[in-house]
Parts: C-alpha cells; sequence; structure tokens
C-alpha cells in the first residue's frame, strides 16, 4: 500500500527507513510472519521504475535465490535471471586460472544474474498484497526512541510510531549517523564502470573475472546473450571510460578483457559507480537495528554486497518473528544483541577478506602478482578447498536461517 496522501501518524510494529532493494526486502520477510511494516522511501516511485534509475546488476547466492523463493518472488524474478553455471577467475594475462564448475556441488547453478530493476519491480508488485506501507517520496528528520516505542518522524510533519525502526539507508546511512554509530570508512580510489554488452560468442552461462593492476574486470551472464561488466578502475580512468565514444570504449574494453567471447560492443548506457568500504562499530541502537549497506558496505570484487545484506535480514527477520509469537517486545535490547552477535563474525570476516583481496589484486606489484597467480593455479589443484570456496559464494555454508533454506521462519 502507498502512501502519499497526509496523514499526522502512522502506526506500524517495525519502521524501516530506506526503500531500496534490502529495505524492501527487509519489510516481506517481516510482512510474511504477520509483522505490519511501514518503509520510508526518499525515491519517488515512478522514477524508481525507470529503465535508467539502477544499470547494476546483482549476482544472486543460490542461498538468497531460495530465500526470493520462500517469500514468493522467484517465479516473477525467474525470467529476468540467468544462471550461472561456472566461474572462471584469472589474474591479467596469465595462463593461470581458477575454474568453478557448478556440477562439483551438485546440479543446479551456482547463482543467478539479476538486474537490479527487475528485483525491485517484483518487490514493488507485492507491497499491497501484503499490507506493507510505503512513504514514498518521504524524507527522515528523526528517529526517537523511548520507553514504550521509537519514533520516526518525517521532513513533511507525518509520523511513524513503531516499536522498532531498521535503517537500511545506504553506506552513508543517515538514521546510523543520527544515533551516534561511529563507521570505519576506507575509500579505494577506485569506481566501477557498469554496463551491458553484446559479444561475438555466447557466455555459454560462465561468470568471468580477470583481475588487472588498476582493479577487477568482471564479466556477468545475462539472459538474451548479452552480459554485465563491472569494471572496477581508478577514479578518474573510470570516468573517462564513462564518458568515451562507444567505438573507443568498445576497442578499450575488448583489449583488456581479451578475446574468450570475441569482440565487445555497448548496449545502452553506461554507470559511474564509486567505490568504497564502510563498517559500522556497532549494527544495533535504542530500538534501532542497522541491515545491508548502512551496517557494512563492500567492494564488488567478488558480487557478495547485497548477499551479505540480505544474510542481515533472514537473520533479523527469524528473530523477530519469533519473538512476536512469544508476545516480545520486537525492540528489545536483548533481542538487538542476539541479532547483532549472530551477524558480527559473518561481517567481519567477509569486510576484512574483501578489503584484503581488494588491496591484493588492484596493484602490479611483481611479487604479489606471482603470488595471487600461483595462488589461482594451486586452488585449482585441490578440489576440497576448491569446492569450499564455492559453498561459501553460494551461501551454503553453515547453520543457515529459515529463510536461506527456502523457507518461510516459523514453518520449517
Amino acid at each position: 500500500m502507498s502512501s502519499s496522501g497526509f496523514t499526522s501518524e502512522l502506526r506500524a510494529d517495525v519502521a524501516i527507513v530506506g526503500g531500496g532493494l534490502s529495505g524492501l526486502t527487509m519489510a516481506h520477510a517481516l510482512a510474511v510472519g504477520g509483522i505490519s511494516v511501514a518503509v520510508v522511501d526518499r525515491e519517488d516511485p515512478v522514477r524508481a521504475a525507470q529503465a535508467d534509475f539502477d544499470g547494476r546488476t546483482t549476482a544472486l547466492a543460490r542461498a538468497c535465490q531460495r530465500m526470493y523463493e520462500a517469500l514468493g518472488f522467484w517465479d516473477m524474478m525467474e525470467a529476468a535471471a540467468c544462471p550461472i553455471l561456472d566461474i572462471r577467475v584469472s589474474d591479467g594475462g596469465s595462463r593461470l586460472f581458477l575454474h568453478y564448475d557448478h556440477e562439483d556441488v551438485g546440479d543446479g547453478p551456482m547463482g543467478f544474474i539479476v538486474e537490479n530493476s527487475a528485483i525491485r519491480e517484483a518487490l514493488m508488485d507485492k507491497l499491497g498484497d501484503r499490507g506493507i506501507t510505503h512513504v514514498a517520496p518521504a524524507n527522515v528528520a528523526a528517529v526517537v526512541a523511548d520507553q514504550g516505542g521509537v519514533s520516526v518522524d518525517l521532513s513533511d510533519g507525518r509520523q511513524i510510531r513503531a516499536m522498532l525502526a531498521i535503517g537500511a539507508d545506504g553506506k552513508f546511512s543517515p538514521t546510523r549517523e543520527a544515533a551516534g554509530i561511529r563507521s570505519t570508512r576506507l575509500g579505494y580510489g577506485q569506481s566501477a564502470v557498469v554496463c551491458n554488452v553484446a559479444h561475438e560468442l555466447p557466455h555459454n552461462n560462465v561468470a568471468h573475472e580477470r583481475f588487472l593492476p588498476s582493479g577487477p574486470l568482471a564479466l556477468l551472464p545475462l539472459n538474451g546473450g548479452c552480459s554485465s561488466v563491472v569494471w572496477s578502475e581508478r577514479d578518474a580512468v573510470a570516468r573517462a571510460l564513462a564518458d568515451m565514444d562507444e567505438q573507443t570504449f568498445n576497442s578499450e574494453l575488448t583489449h583488456r578483457f581479451g578475446d574468450t567471447l570475441g569482440a565487445l560492443s555497448l548496449v545502452g548506457r553506461r554507470w559511474c559507480y564509486p567505490l568504497s568500504m564502510s563498517h559500522a562499530e556497532r549494527y544495533v541502537g535504542d530500538r534501532l537495528a542497522l541491515i545491508a549497506d548502512a551496517a557494512h558496505a563492500i567492494h564488488p570484487i567478488a558480487g557478495q554486497g547485497l548477499n551479505l545484506g540480505l544474510r542481515d535480514i533472514a537473520v533479523l527477520a527469524e528473530l523477530l518473528i519469533e519473538a512476536r509469537g512469544l508476545g516480545l517486545d520486537l525492540g528489545s535490547a536483548g533481542l538487538l544483541q542476539r541479532y547483532q552477535r549472530a551477524r558480527r563474525f559473518d561481517v567481519t570476516t567477509m569486510v576484512a577478506s574483501m578489503d584484503l583481496l581488494t588491496r591484493l589484486f588492484s596493484n602490479d606489484v611483481p611479487a604479489l602478482r606471482a603470488a595471487r597467480r600461483l595462488g589461482l593455479g594451486a586452488v585449482q589443484r585441490m578440489p576440497r578447498l576448491k569446492k569450499l570456496f564455492m559453498r561459501h559464494a553460494m551461501g551454503t555454508l553453515g547453520e543457515l536461517p529459515s529463510l536461506l533454506r527456502g523457507e518461510r521462519p516459523g514453518t520449517g
């Protein structure tokens, strides 16, 4: 249900600040468990639905695909989702490479490449069916907690009263800043050029990642025989790539990527996104939980950004739905501490490892270049270790919350 008219006070069990993919997914994960939700979205829904709003794609891990299936969205996303059967990782022009083959870990795909616009369209489509209040466009003026709940005050004078507020408003989260939660931020001096390309040869559902001296270059398979490009480069170079004429861009991209797919040619426009890392010192405050980029933002070097946020959502939804079933306060400090403890190790490990990979693979120091290539070749020759890495990328390692097992909380 969309709320663009003026109502001075809205009430919900949970108020979510941020209407991006993570905020909307969080809303649905709670709504299917009987928790009433209001989402405050600063974006105009009409503008956000336009084709040029977000050019990015998501490499959706297998476990996260199960999550969207459990929430009733996969039938809407599947037509736009391209299965990842294999992943091929190489360092520059080296002959040594790492090949992940889906048949080594089961019959199904390792994951799926889905355009962000297709995910958002599906999530928006069912808001009304699930009674989710979508307040947009709207800006938050303050989030104020008290003993009885939390008030999310909007800049137009409206107020949402809830038991818990969830910050899902991105890596520069105003909600996190207003709560006094500090974060570590590191810039890489890189931006990602994002676009779609056609190629002479079929991609065969293989995702490619080339580690180049100034940053990784990924070609991710899309339906229709095209691929999505995520090309990380130094800021000035990335801006030049985004602005240069199409013929020169095609030539430069083909030269950098090599002839694996033949000549590459741009399809549509190019986007340029600055890259950085951020990690909040804590994920909770007074009647506040942070999820996804508001809690942690990582380099897209391994395509794990949204997947990491979806794991936050799966854990928090399970805890909140369980608490509601027991008649407990959804904003209690004890419950929020359980969420933070459950997520701390996974998030900290992922943030640290992605930062290390970015620094290790975004340079041309001869000794490190030699070590990278030997490392890729060594893992390729160690089947057990390679399978472990594959299962980690698929999100299927360890004890999983119900949504990541493909079950709704409380029903498995």
